[in-house]
């Protein structure tokens, strides 16, 4: 399961974190968020261990926009969280990166509107509708996912909290390939507290291991 911990801005703490080995950190780079990671020195993205997938999340900038920061960056990965369009997405991914989407869900799910991305993007991202961009820290109704089968994967997002280990695994579904955390996991905006983390992550990894009965394979009879 792959598990993205968004919103870093802090040297200091992007080096705590480090050691947990998330698949992906993402860098938010939008001025209306408290976790805008512009000014951020680019040596702090590009020093990153190789097991970690640094991720550029932006919020409807140009594709010259995009291309500058990954350049500046290193960032091979982008997450757009605005109103970009297919066209946009795809020739960002004719240009060589890895595009993500973000997809806002309300009460409802609009099919149609994944219809509209799913040849122009490598994943989808779902997260809680709200009038901010991402960060809510709320949970939208993660069944509203059991109807999904594109071939495109999708990352879980929106409010998920140290305590919803459990609630994540049973939320797995076909495409679903791993989850963003962020603001649940911070003791101020863009700072992640680390026992917080820890905590989640091992208790998450060990159903990694495991089988749900919690019996290692190993074990059980032929």
């Amino acid at each position: 399961m792959i598990i993205k911990i968004c919103g870093m801005r802090y040297p200091e703490n992007i080096d705590e974190i480090t050691p947990l080995m998330p698949m992906m950190m993402g860098f938010i780079f939008y001025p209306g968020s408290p976790r805008d990671a512009t000014g951020l020195d680019e040596s702090v993205v590009k020093n990153l261990p190789a097991y970690i997938r640094p991720v550029a999340v932006t919020v409807n900038k140009t594709y010259d926009e995009i291309i500058y920061l990954c350049e500046k960056y290193g960032f091979k990965i982008v997450q757009l969280h605005g109103d970009e369009t297919p066209e946009l997405c795809q020739r960002l991914k004719d240009a060589g990166l890895v595009v993500f989407k973000a997809i806002a869900v309300g009460d409802s799910f609009d099919r149609s509107l994944l219809d509209r991305y799913q040849k122009s993007v490598d994943l989808f991202l779902f997260d809680t509708k709200s009038d901010k961009r991402g960060g809510s820290g709320k949970k939208f109704s993660w069944n509203l996912l059991d109807s999904y089968d594109l071939d495109v994967p999708y990352l879980l997002s929106g409010g998920i909290s140290p305590d919803d280990a459990e609630a994540v695994i049973d939320a797995v579904r076909p495409g679903m390939a791993g989850i963003d955390i962020n603001s649940r996991f911070e003791d101020t905006p863009g700072h992640k507290d680390l026992e917080k983390l820890i905590k989640f992550i091992v208790k998450l990894r060990t159903y990694n291991e495991y089988e749900p009965t919690k019996v290692p394979f190993w074990e059980k009879e032929v």
